[in-house]
């Protein structure tokens, strides 16, 4: 991995600000990365740009780099860089962040609708 590179990432991940601080990842999540790296496979993923607001990449995944101090980013064809750890989905997969994504679809059943149960 070379500065250059290094570079264009972290000012990607400066412009995209991540609230959260990064949290490490099942390896299955990084297999599944390094998977459509090797096979060459496009198409989108859904992550979590802010806390509570999703957004979305487009493309071929080109490589999985780590930046001290910052995380894990996949950095797509497209120039898009996300950190691995809030990916919703990725290619219709779930991600790593999939269950707090599912906890906000299901935080109106949380609710009791002024009944009690």
């Amino acid at each position: 991995m070379n500065d250059l590179t290094n570079f264009s990432v972290l000012q990607q991940y400066n412009r995209n600000f991540m609230e959260t601080s990064y949290t490490p990842v099942d390896y299955v999540y990084r297999e599944l990365i390094e998977e459509a790296i090797a096979a060459g496979k496009s198409g989108k993923v859904f992550y979590f740009e802010k806390t509570g607001v999703v957004d979305e990449a487009e493309g071929r995944i080109l490589k999985l780099e780590e930046i001290p101090g910052k995380g894990l980013f996949i950095v797509f064809d497209s120039a898009a860089t996300v950190r691995i750890d809030r990916i919703i989905t990725l290619f219709g997969k779930p991600g790593a962040a999939f269950d707090e994504y599912d906890a906000y679809a299901n935080k109106c059943l949380d609710c009791k609708g002024g009944y009690e149960l």
